[in-house]
């Protein structure tokens, strides 16, 4: 594998995550973030990598990387 999820994993979590979804944060891989567990927010887009891009209640946009971080839908 090269890193990278497959068409058909980013197409599955497109369809899974549509623009407007709501989410939760189970958790994040990021050391610098000040997210935490259970902040919600809004997906905006999933990217051709998988990375679901979220515009968080606390005013927020980062995404949630395949394979790294966590997310659940409300």
């Amino acid at each position: 594998m090269n890193g990278f999820p497959s068409r058909a994993v980013v197409e599955s979590l497109r369809s899974q995550y549509p623009a407007g979804t709501r989410v939760a944060l189970v958790s994040m891989n990021d050391p610098y973030t000040k997210l935490q567990p259970g902040d919600e927010g809004t997906v905006i887009v999933v990217d051709d990598m998988g990375t679901i891009h979220i515009q968080w209640d606390s005013g927020s946009t980062l995404g949630a990387v395949y394979g790294e971080d966590a997310i659940r839908k409300l």
